[in-house]
């Protein structure tokens, strides 16, 4: 692998910034989001995502250039692109892989990579290389220029699975491309480098993998609802069923985020487009879509017997998942609408969340500290570090004479005052 590579990641999020960084310590790298903001953020040493600490972006020297001009990736002669793949009234939403894809197709050079990252169902890498980088260049695929696949797996929050520590899945349009690509991110990539057999055996196993999540937790949200009905305490069947060697000790919830709750969706249309309409990963997905109405309406039922719209109701936490600052999706924001419906004053706090982020109708309802507040319930739906350090009697301390709190994800210890779902 040739030092003198110059590597261009467009996307600086979740998933583009910590690869930017390190090629950087190999490569001489252009990071590029249309983002100003976003980039005159990341020149400063702040992060907003809060992956990567301001003493890490201070290293940053010669080897980084963090940019929103265009024009400057043009010496580049690898792009990875990491940009977000979300979903549009459930269909896949790929405008921001195109308009990627034609930036790139205005800078490509004879021998130069594209390599894509974000998530995508089968098909699509290839579909994106020939119906705009080879029709707008005129470049021939494997000869001209080359093409590949690698699916991110970064997990937003985890301090122990780091990029490099994590398995890579690579693919290319050819065998040349493969290995190519293989010894370039094994440059980089401590734990090991896996090459799939084509682009989109690379593409389907990236969206099966949040896919069968999202069907684990589905189920367990299922049983949360019938259990419940039956006055059965989930948490104390989960308890007595994990004893088993095999028992995947999945957890009820919330389940949104830019991956499980977006993945399933792609999947499932590119079954619907090879004539199969996908009936488990549908289900699933309609299930967990649901969760913030069924939690809504069991909080009420174990809380408040007599339903009240006079009590003061806080939830804790808002991002899509523990110890992240992403609401992209978040499913919270269903449970607070619903809740609304029922109680006047519902309140939110969530340390991790930054305000501007929020849509502004969401945010009047944002508290910027809980200290001299007292609440009839607290709904425990995030369960950020910060609140687990508390425990149970640091959040008691909020909580009016009768109050109770009320545990989605089972983390806490158990207590008369604790309510489950």
């Amino acid at each position: 692998m040739k030092k003198n590579n110059t590597i261009c990641i467009i996307g600086l999020g979740y998933v583009g910034l910590p690869l930017a960084l390190a090629f950087s310590k190999k490569y001489q790298v252009i990071g590029y989001d249309k983002n100003k903001l976003r980039i005159k953020e990341l020149n400063n040493h702040y992060d907003r995502t809060g992956e990567i600490a301001s003493s890490q972006l201070k290293k940053i020297k010669n080897r980084l250039v963090l940019t929103g001009n265009k024009k400057n990736i043009y010496q580049a002669n690898i792009y990875i692109v990491t940009v977000p793949t979300p979903v549009k009234n459930k269909t896949p939403d790929l405008k921001y892989l195109e308009e990627a894809t034609n930036l790139i197709s205005k800078n490509l050079k004879k021998n130069d990579y594209v390599i894509y990252e974000s998530t995508v169902y089968p098909g699509v890498t290839e579909d994106l290389v020939k119906n705009i980088l080879s029709k707008k260049t005129k470049f021939v695929l494997n000869k001209d220029f080359y093409a590949g696949y690698s699916p991110e797996r970064i997990n937003p929050s985890d301090k122990i699975r780091k990029l490099k520590n994590i398995v890579k899945v690579v693919s290319g349009s050819n065998e040349q491309a493969a290995q190519f690509i293989k010894k370039l991110y094994s440059s980089i990539i401590h734990a090991r480098v896996f090459k799939a057999k084509s682009i989109q055996v690379a593409e389907a196993a990236k969206v099966i993998e949040n896919a069968q999540r999202d069907i684990n937790i589905a189920f367990i949200n299922e049983l949360s609802i019938i259990f419940n009905k039956m006055n059965l305490s989930l948490k104390d069947i989960l308890k007595a069923s994990s004893t088993k060697w095999n028992f995947l000790n999945f957890k009820p919830g919330l389940v949104g985020g830019h991956c499980i709750g977006v993945d399933p969706y792609y999947l499932a249309y590119i079954s619907k487009k090879n004539y199969h309409f996908p009936k488990v990963i549908l289900s699933g997905r309609e299930i967990n879509d649901k969760m913030g109405s069924a939690i809504a309406d069991d909080f009420i039922n174990k809380i408040f017997q007599k339903r009240t719209n006079k009590k003061k109701i806080l939830i804790l936490g808002y991002t899509f998942k523990e110890n992240c600052r992403d609401i992209r999706n978040t499913k919270v924001e269903d449970l607070f609408k619903n809740l609304r419906k029922k109680f006047k004053e519902v309140c939110i706090y969530d340390h991790m969340v930054i305000k501007s982020e929020v849509d502004k109708k969401m945010s009047r309802f944002f508290l910027t500290n809980i200290k001299n507040n007292y609440f009839d319930a607290i709904i425990l739906a995030v369960p950020h570090k910060k609140f687990l350090q508390l425990g149970k009697n640091g959040l008691f301390k909020y909580l009016n004479k009768d109050g109770k709190i009320y545990d989605i994800k089972h983390v806490l210890k158990e207590d008369k005052r604790i309510l489950y779902l």
